[in-house]
């Protein structure tokens, strides 16, 4: 006996008629990406009352802050134990909802303070946000062709498992991670001469929080002991723990990220089972804090640099270790070069507690497309450069003033702009010195 709605078995029979399964849909900003990078770009610009669309190849939004668990983010404050914040605004409601929901902790490290996040909160905050905002999702969308005229993108058409969907726009943003907009449009991209890894992120569970777990490095030097006797390739590796939890986010893998369907839908076999050996290495070699480890979750494969924008300003090394400041600068960081350039380990170079390097606006622009603006990973910059300004506090920081560049340009161009007045509207990820962790 049901209680509920009347049980219905009828069907309907279906027969596809070869015609193509179409969506259109206008709007005045697309965003290619919903990582931070696209979820911050999309948010800031419904604010100032754009009309947006969101895609992503996920199925879900969040991206890789999300669905590689990254778990942890970095770029957020200046160097020292109690650094203030660089970056503001859409930060500010989202480490709001983290702290409400006892979903974050603030590590103040040696070098700067990072904040932990879980990564079902986040989830929840990204897509409780976008729905409250008005911002339209596309999820689980691969963009197969860009629509171009002259120096401007006109549309995106993109394949979706219940057909295929146009989107129509004035301004366009690549938080795509790959360039992915930026490289089927046509416009000139970056890729690095030599490889650069990503990793196999993994939520992990079974600690024992009363057990004191080893330093940063102790568990390094252990790894790096016995990484060839258990088969890792990375011969280090850094665990983001939570006070008092019982799980935790491991970080223990090199993966290689290729920008081939084949190859890259290796990694993630590759990658989970480097996770496999590292968790054993742990288990057996720290059995009074590991010893009960087991997996929760594998996320998807972290990719830190593969292709991007070959834009107005190209960000150099030197300019980052000189901290300079240019005229067009608007976003901010003191994050270390950390060049993931090779399997067994990586570059890391730090600053002092004094440093701060910036991100100019030219290297967001393509000098061949007059509405596209690209963030975070997709911006210009020699690798090491890159290294330093594609992490989640900048990036976030980047995506507000690519909203802000696009409304201003609306149907011109983003190389016309006012950049002072687009510097006064993210002045606070410029100069505002406020905002000590917890």
């Amino acid at each position: 006996m049901s209680n509920g709605a009347p049980i219905n078995p009828a069907t309907t029979i279906v027969r596809h008629s070869g015609a193509v399964l179409h969506r259109d849909l206008d709007v005045d900003l697309c965003v290619i990406g919903a990582g931070i990078s696209g979820v911050t770009t999309a948010l800031e610009a419904a604010k100032l009352g754009q009309r947006v669309a969101i895609v992503d190849g996920f199925p879900a939004l969040g991206g890789q802050a999300v669905n590689s668990i990254i778990g942890t983010f970095c770029g957020l404050y200046r160097n020292g134990t109690h650094g203030h914040r660089f970056t503001f605004g859409i930060v500010d409601d989202m480490l709001a909802y983290l702290d409400r929901n006892d979903a974050c902790h603030y590590r103040h490290g040696p070098m700067t303070t990072v904040v932990h996040y879980n990564e079902i909160a986040l989830s929840r905050w990204v897509e409780t946000s976008i729905d409250a905002a008005g911002v339209i999702p596309v999820t689980g969308a691969i963009l197969r062709e860009v629509e171009t005229d002259g120096r401007r993108l006109n549309a995106v058409k993109l394949v979706t498992r219940y057909g295929d969907v146009t989107i129509r726009a004035q301004g366009f943003a690549d938080c795509s991670g790959d360039a992915a907009l930026a490289y089927l449009a046509g416009l000139e991209c970056r890729e690095p001469d030599e490889k650069v890894y990503g990793s196999q992120q993994v939520v992990v569970e079974g600690l024992d929080p009363d057990a004191e777990p080893p330093s940063r490095e102790e568990l390094t030097a252990r790894i790096e002991e016995k990484a060839e006797a258990y088969g890792l390739m990375r011969k280090g590796g850094i665990g983001f723990y939570f006070p008092g939890k019982t799980y935790a986010v491991m970080n223990m893998t090199h993966v290689e990220t290729p920008l081939d369907p084949i190859e890259a839908s290796k990694t993630g076999l590759i990658g989970k089972e480097q996770v496999d050996r590292g968790l054993k290495l742990l288990r057996e070699e720290f059995p009074n804090v590991f010893g009960n480890l087991s997996v929760r979750a594998y996320g998807f494969p972290g990719i830190r640099q593969t292709r991007w924008l070959k834009a107005v300003h190209h960000i150099t090394t030197d300019e980052v270790v000189g901290q300079t400041k240019y005229d067009d600068a608007i976003a901010r960081t003191a994050w270390p070069i950390e060049l993931h350039n090779a399997p067994e380990g990586f570059v890391w170079e730090t600053f002092d507690e004094d440093h701060t390097h910036y991100v100019p606006f030219g290297a967001m622009i393509s000098p061949e497309a007059d509405n596209l603006v690209a963030v975070g990973r997709c911006i210009d910059g020699d690798p090491a450069a890159l290294s330093s300004v594609r992490v989640m506090g900048p990036c976030m920081a980047q995506a507000m003033a690519a909203a802000h560049a696009l409304d201003l340009a609306g149907s011109g161009s983003v190389h016309q702009l006012d950049i002072r007045a687009l510097q006064d509207r993210v002045s606070d990820n410029l100069t505002r010195t406020d905002g000590v962790a917890p």
